[in-house]
């Protein structure tokens, strides 16, 4: 059954920016664009490399090591060389408090 699962606060993660977390054994991508938060795997699906340190422009993220690019709305591959979408996750704020759907 999956459950709400308190990750941070919401000014642990400033406009524009991304930040990973461990939650629950998966590294965990929040990235906070234009007033909303969007969860995501923290692996890209090219190579497995973390895409918590990739370039974040509006809902697309860059992986820094071959380029691939995904829409964090939606997991969905933008750019190649990755095929395969990457995982998403529901994602609620109460009260300055983040939470995903695990």
């Amino acid at each position: 059954m999956r459950e709400w699962v308190l990750v941070t606060k919401t000014e642990e993660i400033p406009l524009g920016q991304t930040r990973s977390f461990c939650v629950r054994e998966k590294e965990i991508c929040i990235s906070h664009v234009k007033g909303t938060f969007y969860a995501f795997i923290n692996q890209c699906s090219h190579m497995d490399f973390p895409l918590v340190d990739g370039n974040l422009e509006d809902s697309v993220i860059e992986c820094a090591h071959h380029g691939a690019k995904f829409d964090i709305t939606t997991g969905a591959v933008v750019c190649m060389p990755a095929i395969t979408p990457i995982e998403i996750y529901p994602l609620k704020v109460q009260e300055n408090e983040i939470f995903i759907q695990l």
